[in-house]
Formats: C-alpha cells, sequence, structure tokens
C-alpha cells in the first residue's frame, strides 16, 4: 500500500465543561503526594486501611488522611469505613476516565476524517465476487513478498479466506478494467458481545502502489462498516510500514500502541502497532460519557 500522508485535520475545540472536569483531576495531582498515594492504592490488590498505606508511602498519617479526602473530592478513590479504620480504594471508572483525559487534551480522541476525500478518478471500488479469487490472491502473494504487510508467509487457501471474512465486507478496486487491490475485515471474536468489531486488511497490487488505489478501498471498507453494524474496526500494521499506518490514520484510525516481539516472522521477532477505529456516533457517545466517568463516587468515613 502506498499513500501520501494527509494533512492532520484541525480538532474540535474541547468542550468547556469537560476542561473544566479535566482541570480539576490535574489540579487534584499537582501535590506529588497524592500521586504517590494514588499509585499505591491502585496498584494495591485490595481496598487497603489508611494506616497500611501510611506506612507504605512513609508519610505520617494525618497528612495521608488530608490528602485522600482531596482524591476522594473528585472521584479518585473511595473512603469506607471498615470497622474503626477507613479502608481505601481506587474508581475503577477512572483506570479509564484519566488516561481518556490526558487522550483528549492531547488531542488524541478529537474527532477524525471519516476517510480520505482526495479519491482517484480512475479507480472503482465494487462488491468482491467469486470470480475475482485469482487476482485477490495474486496481489495477496504480492504483499507477502514486501515482507512488511502480514505474519504470512504463503498465501492462505481460497476456502480459508472465504470462511474468514464477514460477507458484505469483501472489497475489490479496479482500475482500466484490472483488479489493483482488494479489502476484507474478518471478526475478531464469535462472541457475541463482539459481534461489530472486526479486524481489517488492505492490500494493493504492486504495479499500482502510489495511485490511491488505498485510499478508495479504505474508504469504501470505513463507510460501508459504519452503515453495516460495525462499530469497531482494528489492524495491526508493522511499524516499518509507514505507508499502510498513514492510510489508517486519514481514515480515523487511532494509534492504541506497540505490541513489541509479538510474534516471529522469518526467525526474527517482530513489533506491530494496534490501531483502531470506532464509529463516529460510538466515538462521540464515549467521549461524552467519560468525561464523567470520574465523578466523585459515595463514600463512608
Amino acid at each position: 500500500m502506498t499513500t501520501t500522508t494527509p494533512a492532520r485535520a484541525a480538532a474540535e475545540p474541547l468542550r468547556s465543561e469537560d476542561a473544566e472536569t479535566y482541570a480539576s483531576w490535574f489540579a487534584c495531582l499537582a501535590e506529588p503526594a497524592r500521586v504517590r498515594l494514588l499509585h499505591a492504592v491502585a496498584a494495591a490488590p485490595a481496598p487497603i486501611s489508611v494506616g497500611a498505606l501510611a506506612d507504605a508511602v512513609g508519610l505520617r498519617q494525618p497528612t495521608v488522611s488530608h490528602h485522600l479526602r482531596k482524591l476522594a473530592d473528585v472521584g479518585f478513590v473511595t473512603l469506607a469505613k471498615v470497622g474503626t479504620s477507613t479502608h481505601v480504594a481506587v474508581n475503577p471508572a477512572c483506570c479509564t476516565g484519566l488516561p481518556h483525559a490526558a487522550d483528549a487534551v492531547m488531542g488524541l480522541l478529537s474527532s477524525r476524517p471519516c476517510c480520505p476525500t482526495d479519491l482517484p478518478e480512475d479507480v472503482t471500488v465494487r462488491a468482491m465476487a467469486a470470480g475475482d479469487v485469482d487476482d485477490v490472491l495474486r496481489i495477496y502473494a504480492e504483499g507477502i513478498a514486501t515482507g512488511h504487510a502480514t505474519f504470512e508467509t504463503e498465501v492462505p487457501d481460497a476456502r480459508d479466506l472465504d470462511a474468514r471474512w464477514l460477507p458484505g465486507h469483501r472489497w475489490v478496486a479496479e482500475s482500466d478494467g484490472r483488479v489493483v487491490g482488494w479489502a476484507a475485515a474478518s471478526p475478531v471474536s464469535d462472541r457475541k458481545a463482539y459481534s461489530g468489531v472486526a479486524e481489517t486488511s488492505v492490500y494493493v497490487a504492486e504495479r499500482a502502489r502510489g495511485r490511491g488505489v488505498g485510499k478508495a478501498l479504505i474508504h469504501r471498507q470505513v463507510t460501508e462498516a459504519d452503515a453495516g453494524g460495525l462499530w469497531t474496526l482494528q489492524s495491526s500494521i508493522f511499524p516499518e510500514n509507514k505507508t499502510g499506518l498513514a492510510l489508517h490514520h486519514s481514515a480515523g484510525f487511532r494509534t492504541l500502541g506497540v505490541r513489541e516481539r509479538i510474534a516471529r516472522h522469518h526467525g526474527v521477532w517482530r513489533d506491530t502497532v494496534l490501531l483502531e477505529r470506532r464509529r463516529p456516533d460510538e466515538e462521540l457517545d464515549a467521549a461524552r460519557s467519560s468525561a464523567c466517568a470520574c465523578a466523585p463516587a459515595d463514600t463512608e468515613g
């Protein structure tokens, strides 16, 4: 796959109410002692007493109690009376809410473009048909030959691919009457809860790279996924495949992280970059709801 990295879309302004919430969280953590206490509580396997927490961090108990109340006020921890002592536990919502706040402030969760808009006029994307199998396998082989497209070292059997790919989410790109690329999505699990989550692949023929074929394919792939009930698309791409990474970022995928030494490829350990794209409405709902994820919880004591 070959494409140019698109200009980054301007991020939508952070909502004022979210900014106020996040500012209160960050202000609370501006005290190093609170950062140490929150880490100690979060790392504890079970709720921990204030006395034990004071011993663990080497601070006086009245000082610890003062900082814990501040952490509880913004919802980072919960406090509960157990007999004559107060036990502290981390608020589970903050395990996702606090990282989300940092991502939102840094623009990593801002609205992203649906997909590339500068699509080539001479490329048409249509549903994959049975008669496309030879072209699809040939292009797959060309991708394998690059050494940076997949962990596969041999082209899978056509029947295996047919069983693997989701019906209704298989596409081929045509130019001048020839198939020059394909895209497909596979379910990540057979569990009902993950029915809207799929792993995607995009391959472009060697002779057609650099012409925007990948853009045309991923445009069709993500728009049809949105319309077809898939709420999350994910892809694992070798870090060396800069073109593939740029293509997916242009379609609204965000990098979740690097899976180091995840598998061996031709006898060499390889990393992969894990990317994810949320359907726009789902992403917006998640961003809005998580703004209150660390709202102060009910506490005792």
